[in-house]
C-alpha cells in the first residue's frame, strides 16, 4: 500500500511537470522532452564538486569531448599537447565559445577552473597538477608535478566555469558554455533546462527538456501515462516496456563485483582491516572459479547485462580474460589449501569458518539481487555468505574487512590505479581492500610516464597478469550492467557510447544528435 501511494503520489509530480512543460512532442516542430532518468546530484551542478565527472556535464562544455566509438575529438580545446618530459599540457582553445550569460570563454576561464578544483580537494584529485595558468586568451598551459598520462581525462569530463561569477552559489545557479542552461531545479522533482541561445556547437532539436526525479517506479507510470518520452529502469523492471515504446540496451562498463580485504585482519590507519578468510587467496581464486556469470547475469539482472571479470572490460587497457566456471577446480583447490568441508556444509580452516557478510546498499535492488545470487551460489561450495543492506555510512565502517558489491566503470584507465594502487589503499572508495602488489604498481607507474594514453594501454593490461585471475585474484568481479532505457518510438538517439558508471547521464553524451522522428 505505501508503495502505491507513494508511486501515485510521484506519478501526479510528473503529470503536473508534463502539463507544465507543455505537450509531448507530436511533431517535428515540437521541441520538449520529458526524462526520467535518474542522475539527481546530491551537490548540485558544480563540475568542480564532481557533477559530469561520470557522464555529460550539460551545462558546461569541457575541453575535449569523445565520440560513439571514444575517440578523442575538439571541445573547447582545437589542440593540445604534452611536453617531452611529460609534464606540461598546452591547449590552444576556440575564439568563440561564450557562456549562457553571453560572456567569452577564455584561458582565464580553464586556468582558474582547474586551479580552483585541485584547490576544492573534493571529488575529483587534481593534486597531481602543479598549477594551470593562461598565456594568452586562446592558450592555456598545465604542468603537473610528475607525469601522469590519466590527467587527460580530465579534459573529457571537468566542465569549465567562468572565473569572473562562479561562487558559492555556483551548483544551483549554474553558468557554463555547454548545449543547455538551467531554468529551474525543484529537488527530488524535476529539473528544467532549456537550450543555451550562446552554444558554439550545433545546436539542440529540443528547446525544453524536464528531468524528472520520482524513482524509478514513478517514472516507468509516467511513460505509461505518455508523461515521458524516456525512463531509465532497472533490470528487475527492463521487460515491462510500455506501448509506444522501445527497450533499448546500452553496452556498459559500469560493473559490479564483490571486494575481497586483502590483508590478514588487523588494526590499520586506525580502521579494522583485513578478512582471515578473503585473505587467502585459494577462497579468492575458488570463487572466481566456482561463479558461472551467465547464470548470475540470467538470474541477478533478468539478462539485462554481461559476464564481469574485470573492471574495464572490453576497453584497450583492460588485460582481462573470460574466467572458465570450473565448479571441479574450485572445489579441488578448496581441498588442497586444507579448506575441509564440515558435515554442516561450510568449509573450515584451523578452526576458521569460510564465512563472511556480503554488504550491499539498501534500497539499491541491482546489488541486492547481487549480493543474494551470490551468497546462494556459494553455499555449495562451501562458503556461507550473507547478505546484509545497509546504508553507505554503514558500509564504509567495515568495507576494509568485509565484502562490498561495489560498482565503478570509467572511461579512463585511471580506474584501475584507483582500485588497485597500493598507495590508494584505504582512501575513500578507493582500494577498499587494501590490495598491495609492488609490481601492480611499478606497472602503473611506466603507464602514467607514458608519451601518450595509446602507449600506456599495453602496461595497465599487463598489471591485470598480477591482479587477476592470473595472479592475486584481488577481486571477485560479476557482470557488467546493462543501461536499459525505455524510450518513445518517435525519439531516435543516434549512435550511444558505451557507458560509464551510472552516477549523472551517460546517455546524453550525444543529447545534441538526438532527433524527434514522427510526423
Amino acid at each position: 500500500m505505501t508503495l502505491l501511494k507513494n508511486t501515485t503520489a510521484a506519478l501526479l509530480i510528473a503529470l503536473t511537470v508534463f502539463s507544465g512543460a507543455q505537450a509531448a512532442p507530436s511533431s517535428p516542430s515540437s521541441q520538449n522532452l520529458v526524462l526520467a532518468i535518474g542522475g539527481e546530484p546530491e551537490t548540485g551542478f558544480d563540475p568542480l564538486l564532481g557533477w559530469g565527472s561520470y557522464g555529460n556535464p550539460l551545462f558546461q562544455s569541457t575541453l575535449l569531448r569523445r565520440d560513439a566509438e571514444l575517440n578523442t575529438l575538439p571541445g573547447v580545446a582545437t589542440s593540445w599537447s604534452l611536453s617531452e618530459d611529460r609534464l606540461t599540457w598546452t591547449l590552444s582553445l576556440r575564439d568563440d565559445v561564450q557562456f549562457s550569460d553571453g560572456s567569452l570563454l577564455t584561458a582565464k576561464d580553464v586556468a582558474f577552473t582547474f586551479n580552483q578544483a585541485k584547490a576544492a580537494a573534493g571529488e575529483l584529485d587534481l593534486q597531481v597538477m602543479e598549477k594551470a595558468e593562461a598565456l594568452n586568451p586562446t592558450t592555456v598551459e598545465i604542468h603537473l608535478k610528475k607525469p601522469w598520462i590519466t590527467f587527460v581525462n580530465f579534459f573529457h569530463t571537468l566542465g569549465i566555469v567562468p572565473a569572473d561569477s562562479y561562487g558559492p552559489e555556483y551548483a544551483r545557479h549554474p553558468i557554463g558554455s555547454g548545449p543547455f542552461q538551467l531554468v529551474a531545479w525543484q529537488e527530488g522533482q524535476q529539473l528544467i533546462v532549456e537550450r543555451n541561445p550562446y552554444y558554439y556547437g550545433e545546436p539542440a532539436a529540443f528547446e525544453r527538456i524536464t528531468f524528472l526525479f520520482t524513482g524509478e517506479d514513478a517514472g516507468l507510470a509516467a511513460a505509461n501515462a505518455g508523461a515521458a518520452q524516456m525512463v531509465s529502469v532497472p533490470a528487475q523492471l527492463a521487460d515491462a516496456v510500455p506501448e509506444g515504446f522501445y527497450a533499448k540496451s546500452v553496452q556498459t562498463v559500469d560493473n559490479r563485483g564483490l571486494s575481497m580485504p586483502f590483508l590478514p585482519p588487523q588494526q590499520l590507519d586506525g580502521k579494522k582491516v583485513g578478512n582471515a578468510v578473503t585473505s587467502d587467496l585459494a577462497i579468492r581464486k575458488a570463487m572466481n572459479l566456482w561463479f558461472d556469470r551467465e547464470l548470475v547475469v540470467d538470474v541477478a539482472l533478468n539478462g539485462h547485462g554481461t559476464p564481469g571479470y574485470g573492471p574495464a572490460d572490453e576497453l584497450p587497457w583492460s588485460g582481462e580474460t573470460a574466467i572458465a566456471h570450473d565448479p571441479e577446480a574450485a572445489m579441488a583447490l578448496l581441498d588442497e589449501a586444507g579448506w575441509l568441508m564440515t558435515d554442516a556444509g561450510v568449509r573450515v580452516k584451523d578452526g576458521i569458518k569460510a564465512a563472511f557478510a556480503i554488504n550491499y546498499p539498501a534500497g539499491d535492488a541491482t546489488r541486492q539481487a547481487l549480493a543474494e545470487t551470490a551468497a546462494e551460489l556459494l553455499r555449495p561450495l562451501g562458503i556461507m555468505a550473507t547478505p546484509v543492506g545497509g546504508s553507505w555510512d554503514s558500509i564504509t565502517r567495515v568495507m576494509h574487512s568485509e565484502p562490498v558489491v561495489f560498482g565503478f566503470g570509467s572511461h579512463s584507465a585511471y580506474q584501475l590505479y584507483g582500485i588497485y594502487a597500493s598507495s590508494l589503499g584505504g582512501v575513500g572508495y578507493s582500494n577498499p581492500s587494501y590490495y598491495a602488489n609492488e609490481k601492480v604498481d611499478a606497472l602503473f607507474e611506466q603507464a602514467q610516464s607514458a608519451p601518450d594514453a595509446e602507449a600506456s594501454y599495453p602496461l595497465w593490461a599487463e598489471a591485470a597478469q598480477q591482479y587477476g585471475f592470473a595472479g592475486d585474484n584481488a577481486w571477485v568481479w560479476l557482470v557488467n550492467l546493462d543501461h536499459v532505457y525505455f524510450i518513445d518510438e518517435c525519439l531516435d538517439l543516434g549512435e550511444t557510447q558505451i557507458e560509464s558508471h551510472g552516477h549523472g547521464w551517460p546517455i546524453t553524451a550525444n543529447i545534441v544528435e538526438w532527433r524527434w522522428t514522427c510526423q
